[in-house]
């Protein structure tokens, strides 16, 4: 079956996580090797690419809507003029004990990618991520999920059965699409 719709997670799969903190600057944000060629590749492949991201920094203080945003602009141009394209950007702000619908591993970020862009088809799409919350997300909305096994270190492992396929990174998995 060929996907035509992309989910990715950023922090660990598009860019460096930072272990026990945030990416709060762009100065911080650094893309993972190969990343801006993967993107090349699925700006060929796929209709519609989302990235979809937890960002719960903001709901702590730590930075602000304002701050992300800038971020994720030039984050944004730095794929375009690599040949890339990301259609949208969906984040949730919200604490992990705040239990909003929007913050992964629940659904509502799929939701609202299939509102602004009515033909999205969750059984047509990949959920890449590396954690945990990333392929449950993928696997509630009905989604075929890749796990990136960055090896950071996570004190919440991810059990095969949540995963369809596994790579060590983005570029690693872009190359099974050329």
């Amino acid at each position: 079956m060929r996907y035509k719709y992309l989910f990715l997670d950023r922090d660990g799969v598009i860019n460096q996580r930072i272990l026990g903190g945030y990416v709060t600057d762009y100065k911080d944000f650094h893309f993972i090797e190969g990343v801006l060629k993967a993107m090349q590749v699925f700006a060929q492949k796929f209709e519609r690419i989302f990235i979809v991201s937890n960002q719960q920094g903001i709901g702590k203080g730590l930075f602000t809507v304002e701050q992300f945003d800038n971020l994720t602009h030039k984050m944004l141009e730095d794929i375009r003029l690599a040949g890339g394209r990301v259609d949208k950007v969906y984040i949730c702000p919200a604490l992990r004990q705040d239990l909003s619908p929007l913050r992964k591993p629940e659904i509502g970020m799929a939701l609202q990618s299939q509102k602004d862009f009515p033909e999205v088809d969750f059984s047509e799409s990949l959920m890449v991520g590396d954690a945990l919350t990333d392929m449950q997300f993928g696997r509630k909305a009905g989604m075929h999920n890749v796990f990136i096994d960055n090896h950071v270190a996570s004190d919440e492992p991810c059990p095969e059965s949540l995963y369809d396929e596994k790579y060590n990174s983005l570029f690693e998995f872009s190359k099974t699409l050329q």
